[in-house]
């Protein structure tokens, strides 16, 4: 049994890479740290913990991450450095043969930090503690608050999904998800720290209820429930998923904020079966039409991949066209990244870099236009906005309701508030509505 005096005044740094969910993670690592006496460090401060959580949904991510983990041990000295995360488990020798690293945790192990911790024994070698994805089976409960003023909260991790071209399903195993007692009373401790709104994360949320025989609704009704948060959002959700009850319910909810963001990935029918993805473009049609059908000024994001393996220039053309046809408000453009291990590797048809720039530009003018059109229909309506606490050049932002973006000027005592505002002009950099 470790002797926890040895954390005491021990000071720590975490750096996280990649998906809300993650952060959600380092947040429960840091709690875990914290009780047992370290404390994160201050800027200029020398860690004596590095921790560092990884991202493996590309090659540039795999890279960002072996950067980061150099980045820190060359600046923390001495540093017993720990490094979990999706690259971590895919690929632990790499991370281990990193000169400096101490500890690798797999997807399993990462949320019980403190019992691979060894006293803070510097390695000659990191020492690899990671499960088969099969044995990836443990929940554990997650909520963190970003740089602004948003909680993200986990309600559900792993993927029973195995789309052609991803190794989530690899790196974190199986669908698996908390109880909805257990995830109110959550949202409860966020009220209880002056919380507003809260972000409901997972790798995907809709299939919430694989491990407790519940549904994704039966959460989202419960949730409503909960007095002192103003708003919650629905992180992004497979269309297939994405219920007409829920769409309906959203509608009329206390609480539920008229945002949705669904992955898409291709417009393309014949890329979606490449893909090996669960619906078609009549089915994301038809989600898109029903939320602008009775909730009109509903903002709509989404994901789409660019350059996959099997899509030729018919095919991008043939989703380019469905994509600009959809009511949405924004485009998250991807470009697609070769992952080892993954079943679209043993498809011929190989797109060439130049080609995957010139089609994300492509969708990143047609997500740009679709925005600025969105915003401007938004404007002279009275809207609620959630204000953050960044002030830059005398101004502050916040979001409304349906994700609108508004900038006023700083004021102290609207940070962390609702106001009801009546929604102007762009600002000068067409980024977001000032208020009238």
């Amino acid at each position: 049994m470790i002797d926890h005096s040895v954390f005491e005044n021990k000071l720590a740094i975490y750096y996280t890479l990649g998906c809300k969910l993650n952060f959600a993670e380092t947040s429960a690592i840091g709690r875990q740290l914290s009780q047992v006496g370290v404390r994160k460090a201050r800027s200029g401060e020398k860690a004596d913990i590095c921790v560092i959580n990884t991202c493996s949904v590309t090659e540039l991510a795999d890279k960002k991450c072996r950067q980061a983990v150099r980045k820190l041990i060359k600046e923390n000295p001495g540093a017993f450095v720990i490094v979990t995360g999706c690259y971590a488990q895919l690929k632990p020798q790499d991370i281990a043969s990193i000169e400096g690293v101490d500890l690798v945790l797999g997807s399993e192990q990462k949320l019980d930090v403190i019992t691979y911790l060894d006293e803070l024994k510097k390695k000659d070698k990191g020492h690899i503690v990671t499960s088969k994805t099969s044995h990836i089976k443990t929940f554990v409960p997650s909520c963190s608050q970003d740089d602004r003023t948003r909680y993200f909260l986990k309600v559900q991790d792993g993927c029973d999904y195995f789309c052609s071209y991803c190794t989530i399903p690899k790196a974190r195993g199986r669908s698996r998800n908390g109880t909805i007692d257990s995830l109110v009373a959550q949202a409860r401790e966020v009220v209880e720290r002056g919380g507003k709104e809260i972000v409901l994360t997972g790798v995907n949320i809709g299939d919430f209820g694989r491990t407790t025989g519940d549904t994704f609704f039966d959460l989202v009704k419960k949730l409503d429930e909960v007095d002192g948060i103003e708003r919650f959002r629905i992180s992004s959700i497979e269309p297939n998923l994405l219920t007409d009850e829920i769409i309906e319910f959203v509608a009329g909810s206390k609480r539920f904020a008229p945002h949705f963001h669904i992955p898409l990935q291709s417009g393309s029918d014949a890329v979606l079966k490449i893909m090996k993805r669960k619906y078609d473009t009549k089915l994301f049609r038809h989600k898109t039409e029903i939320i602008k059908s009775i909730i009109p000024d509903a903002f709509i994001g989404i994901d789409v991949i660019v350059g996959t393996r099997g899509e030729t220039d018919e095919y991008f053309e043939e989703a380019r066209q469905f994509i600009e046809s959809l009511d949405f408000s924004q485009l998250h453009v991807f470009t697609y990244s070769e992952r080892p291990g993954t079943q679209a590797l043993n498809i011929d048809y190989v797109v060439d870099p130049r080609t995957k720039h010139t089609r994300s530009k492509i969708l990143l003018d047609l997500s740009d236009e679709k925005t600025q059109g969105f915003y401007r229909s938004q404007k002279g309506t009275s809207r609620k906005v959630l204000f953050e606490n960044t002030c830059y050049d005398g101004k502050m932002h916040g979001f409304t309701e349906n994700y609108v973006k508004v900038e006023a000027p700083y004021n102290e005592k609207l940070v962390n508030q609702i106001s009801i505002v009546t929604l102007g002009e762009f600002n000068d950099t067409q980024s977001a509505l000032r208020i009238q």
